[in-house]
Order: structure tokens, then sequence, then C-alpha cells
């Protein structure tokens, strides 16, 4: 099923990787004013970020069995775990992005300096990394699987770009789970 032109997969990666990359920047930045977001009780706001952990297990879930069903020759469940994963990732961004303009910003780490010096920000900083690097990969994947019959997608660097991708995303949403713990539930 061909949903994207061929000639496009590289242009469309780097516009929505952009604009993606852009809207997440603003919002971490607090250049997107609180009024552009509508206004949510503060229980919604504060249950956002265990939303978010749940998503990510989940998440972790569906990319390990698109993982596996690919190795197995599952192509049909391994295109919809990665469709799933691709949703709930689109999900996760949605509400983080919400909560982080409608607060004003990311939630100063609360727990003692020491490890937020060398335990909080140091995986922070490489879950950001990775998940700043996903954004591309995830799409380019995305876009070929959609721009190519499966016949044609073995010719593709669709499955090379896939692994990589799905490792380093697999890797993100732990690491954003150790955040989670350590941001709102130990400290």
């Amino acid at each position: 099923m061909q949903v994207v032109s061929r000639e496009r997969v590289v242009p469309l990666t780097a516009v929505l990787s952009v604009v993606s990359l852009a809207v997440v920047f603003a919002a971490a930045g607090n250049r997107i004013p609180s009024s552009a977001v509508p206004i949510a009780p503060q229980w919604v706001l504060d249950l956002i970020p265990t939303i978010n952990a749940v998503i990510s297990a989940v998440a972790i879930a569906t990319i390990a069995i698109g993982w596996r069903a690919i190795r197995r020759g599952a192509i049909d469940r391994h295109r919809v775990a990665m469709v799933a994963s691709f949703g709930l990732f689109a999900t996760f961004l949605a509400l983080y992005l919400y909560r982080l303009v409608a607060t004003g910003g990311p939630d100063p780490f609360p727990g003692p300096e020491a490890v937020a010096l060398y335990v909080y920000y140091p995986v922070l900083a490489v879950h950001i990394l990775l998940a700043i690097v996903c954004v591309p990969l995830v799409y380019y994947a995305l876009l070929l699987a959609f721009a190519y019959p499966i016949e044609e997608l073995r010719r593709t660097s669709h499955a090379r770009f896939g692994r990589v991708a799905a490792s380093l995303w697999l890797i993100s949403f732990s690491l954003g789970i150790v955040v989670y713990v350590l941001l709102h539930v130990v400290y």
C-alpha cells in the first residue's frame, strides 16, 4: 500500500523532523504561551507524567513485539505493532507538550543536588539526546514503509534504519521511565 510518494520520503522526513523538534524546543524553552492551550484542572496536569510513564512502558512492549514479529516473518503483526508504537509516541508527545506549555516549562528536580548532578541530569541528557536522534530515524523508517509495497521494502534501507530507530527508541523510552521515577516517585 503506497501512501507516500517515494520521491517525497526524504524531504517529508526532513520537514516533519524539523517541525516536530522545533515545537518541542519551543515548548521546553517556554516560547509557547500557556494561553495557547486549553486550561486543565491541576489534577489532570499532575496525572500526565504518570500516564506518560505508562504509555512509555506500553510503547516498549509494542516495539519489542514488532521487532520479534519481523524476525519471525510476521510482517502484518510487525506493521501493526510499529504503527501502534508510533501512535503511543505521538500521544506521549502531545500530552508532554501540553503539560509543558500549560505549566510554563519543565519541572525542576526536587531531590538532592548530588543526585541531580550525577544521576538525574546525565540520565535526562541521554534520554533527550536519544529522543532527538530518534525523531528523523522513526519518520524515515515509517515513511519508507508507507512508500513501498512489502515486496520492495526489503530493497530499501527500512530495515537498517528501523533497527537503529527501534534500539534507540527502546533506550529512550526506558530512560524516560527512569526520569519519571526520579522526578515523581523517589523525590
